[in-house]
């Protein structure tokens, strides 16, 4: 293998096998070496060109020399400063994965339904070691991408939210990821989500970063197995500083009559790459994917997502939207693919981006494959400025230019906010991007502190 990034990491795990080993379930050490294969196999991680489009170099991502957290050690934080980017008026069951560890709160676990596990590997091969067993790794794809072999292969532990058949939670999880490390660090994060039949739940996911002046990177993979007739919605929320970098997968699996949505909101950050891998096996499925991206300064901001119809009489809608400033940059590749025997699918993309510089760059690629006659489906991108014939109109009622443009971003959002179904969440998005649009920093530190 030549001298690239993928190299030092493979080293690192032969020669610290025995201490990941150690802080590993069975569940997690069985996958190594399959991981390790698909590595060996790929021989590097994928450069800029290597995808079939402009997707950032993950290969640049992961070469800077940075800390992988092998003993397992806990930095501190002050847990209640980082809690104040909590959502007004939403209450939620709240727990914080430091680095790469998780914390729950002291109220979490006695406040869980009956019939909910949210607890790390190591604890669920105690408690339920079957559902770890059946279920990790299986909706991950090791051979085909190799920043999920990656993460698989240096995981020592990671979090599963288990929900039994019939249970349905009132309130959502909301979990916070903190880097705080007083180094350079790689943390592997790693997040199992299985929902029993008929079953519902929804998470509130968010990703932010202490300004240390430390470079940091978050691998992250989250599986999730939707089972028949249940619900789930996952809110994701990446509130970073520009030394932060971020490379996440979600892979999701949708049995019959299930209904999954997703919203991904990157609001800041140094460079963002996220994968969202579908398949919708059963029939009469429910799939709503949707995101978007405010970029201002040398923020790049990838978005890439794959939704394979495999059942029939399914419904999936996808729509993103970017808007970005300075010398911002932007990537989304959208594919749909339709199997044979996927009769009645009807399956929507749609990208919108706004370029608010002549300095900012966006690249789009939305794609369909289709091998069954009786579907709808339909995708489009588009990719401008600012409607000027709407900004003369508002400037000849008096209202300021500046004051103007950030109304039609704001409008221009609209849709993908609209895709929330937490009322205090969507809420709290509209005021960030109306602070990120005006080039304000989107943290929410006038948050009220309402962990339960």
């Amino acid at each position: 293998m030549k001298d690239t990034s993928l190299r030092q990491y493979i080293e690192l795990y032969r020669s610290q096998r025995e201490i990941l080993d150690a802080a590993s379930p069975e569940a997690v050490r069985r996958l190594r070496p399959r991981a390790l294969s698909a590595l060996e196999a790929l021989g590097r991680l994928p450069r800029k060109g290597d995808e079939g489009y402009v997707r950032t170099s993950l290969e640049d991502m992961f070469a800077p020399d940075f800390g992988v957290n092998l003993q397992r050690i806990c930095f501190e934080a002050d847990l209640a400063e980082t809690f104040r980017c909590d959502v007004p008026k939403v209450s939620t069951l709240l727990g914080v994965i430091l680095n790469d560890i998780y914390r729950p709160t002291a109220t979490l676990q006695v406040q869980l339904p009956e019939g909910v596990t949210l607890c790390t590997f190591a604890e669920a091969a105690v408690r339920c070691p079957e559902v770890l067993r059946d279920y990790l790794g299986s909706v991950a794809d090791m051979a085909g991408d190799a920043a999920t072999a990656l993460n698989t292969l240096l995981l020592q532990d990671g979090l599963l939210l288990h929900v039994s058949e019939g249970v349905k939670l009132d309130r959502p999880i909301q979990l916070v990821s903190l880097f705080n490390a007083p180094l350079p660090m790689l943390a592997i994060r790693r997040l199992l989500v299985v929902m029993e039949p008929d079953s519902e739940a929804r998470l509130l996911l968010c990703d932010h970063s202490r300004d240390t002046g430390h470079s940091y990177l978050g691998s992250q993979v989250i599986e999730a197995v939707v089972g028949r007739n249940a619900g789930l919605d996952i809110y994701e929320i990446e509130e970073a500083n520009t030394l932060t970098s971020r490379v996440s997968r979600l892979y999701a699996r949708q049995l019959d009559g299930s209904r999954l949505t997703v919203n991904g909101t990157t609001l800041s950050g140094g460079v963002t790459r996220n994968d969202y891998i579908i398949d919708v096996d059963g029939d009469r499925c429910d799939t709503r994917l949707a995101g978007m991206v405010t970029g201002i300064g040398g923020q790049s901001s990838d978005n890439a997502t794959v939704v394979r119809h495999h059942g029939s009489h399914c419904h999936s809608e996808q729509l993103f939207k970017y808007v970005l400033s300075d010398e911002a940059a932007g990537a989304f590749e959208g594919l749909i693919v339709v199997d044979e025997g996927a009769v009645k699918t009807e399956a929507f993309q749609t990208n919108r981006n706004l370029l608010a510089s002549s300095g900012a760059r966006m690249h789009t690629r939305p794609q369909l494959l289709i091998y069954c006659d009786d579907v709808k489906c339909s995708h489009g991108a588009t990719t401008g400025q600012l409607d000027e014939r709407a900004l003369f109109y508002m400037r000849s009622r008096g209202i300021p230019e500046g004051e103007a443009r950030l109304m039609l971003m704001q409008a221009f959002m609209a849709d993908v906010i609209d895709t929330i179904t937490l009322d205090g969440l969507r809420d709290r998005l509209r005021h960030l991007v109306e602070r990120r649009l005006c080039g304000s920093d989107a943290i929410c530190g006038d948050c009220g502190l309402k962990k339960q």
